[in-house]
């Protein structure tokens, strides 16, 4: 089926910035009311200090479709909700075009906390949220992982491509086929790339159904 395996990288310890109640805290058994209160307590990196809230994500817990973006800009961050504000209402038109809804996936994020001046994700950063959202993806069971832009796709795949190298293939995320597309900000830039985008999910909805490409 010509499937691209990767692994994610692996844990970066925390570092000394790290909240002490931070350092050490066993997510792997968590629930989902555990890990959002975790998230919510979270000071592992100095995103803690800047920001209005946290951005635990939403939509269905038991979604066939799991969306991860890179991390909240600044509506995100004051109202504690992924992809809102022109570029959500965009996704969420992608997804009504292959008959998802905001309500029916799950939609989460590769940072929880938003950076300043919506900068790329930090890779320190990353990695401390990083056993969140494999949390998150263990708790969801998700048929197919959509990775929403390059900072997402590559923080997943533990790749430095560019996104048009990856996507139009399917990828493993520890056995779960994971679909790379464009970013809606990016489409809104560039509307010309819709076209492309399009392809992309209809691929993601051939494998979520155990179609293959």
């Amino acid at each position: 089926m010509g499937i691209d395996v990767w692994l994610p990288r692996n844990v970066v310890e925390p570092d000394q910035s790290e909240s002490i109640a931070s350092v050490g805290v066993d997510v792997d058994n968590m629930d989902w009311d555990a890990l959002r209160q975790c998230i919510a307590d979270c000071a592992r990196c100095e995103l803690a200090s800047s920001r209005t809230q946290t951005v635990f994500g939403v939509g269905n817990r038991n979604a066939d479709w799991l969306i991860i973006g890179e991390a909240p800009g600044a509506e995100e961050d004051r109202r504690g909700e992924p992809f809102v504000g022109r570029a959500g209402k965009l996704l969420d038109e992608m997804l009504r075009a292959v008959g998802q809804s905001r309500e029916s996936v799950f939609i989460a994020n590769i940072l929880k906390c938003r950076p300043p001046n919506n900068r790329d994700p930090k890779p320190a950063e990353a990695a401390a949220c990083r056993d969140y959202l494999q949390r998150q993806i263990a708790l969801v069971q998700p048929k197919i992982i959509l990775a929403v832009g390059k900072i997402a796709a590559q923080n997943l795949l533990g790749s430095d491509e560019p996104v048009g190298q990856m996507r139009e293939k399917a990828h493993d995320y520890n056995g779960i086929p994971l679909v790379v597309t464009y970013h809606p900000a990016y489409l809104l830039r560039s509307p010309s790339q819709k076209r492309k985008s399009w392809s992309d999910l209809c691929l993601a909805s051939r494998l979520s159904a155990g179609g293959g490409t």
